[in-house]
């Protein structure tokens, strides 16, 4: 991690083997895609107003918090 105008970084890092650049983009794309990049690029492309962005988080976490319910449940058998 790298420190970039009060913000921190994080550096991707991809190693391409027998000049397979294909193998290499498509491991780049999944790593970004975990990161949560696309998502982040996506929603910053227009701005937000505060009450949406609230809106929005907060319909996030309840979407978290009941899936996590349905997998304890079924888990647990119910």
């Amino acid at each position: 991690m790298r420190l970039l105008k009060g913000a921190f970084v994080r550096t991707v890092l991809v190693h391409v083997y027998d000049n397979n650049v294909d193998q290499a983009l498509r491991t780049l794309k999944k790593k970004l895609q975990r990161e949560g990049v696309f998502r982040e690029m996506k929603l910053r492309r227009n701005f937000e107003k505060p009450s949406q962005k609230r809106a929005r988080e907060k319909a996030e976490a309840v979407r978290r918090y009941r899936k996590l319910m349905r997998k304890r449940l079924q888990r647990e058998g119910f």
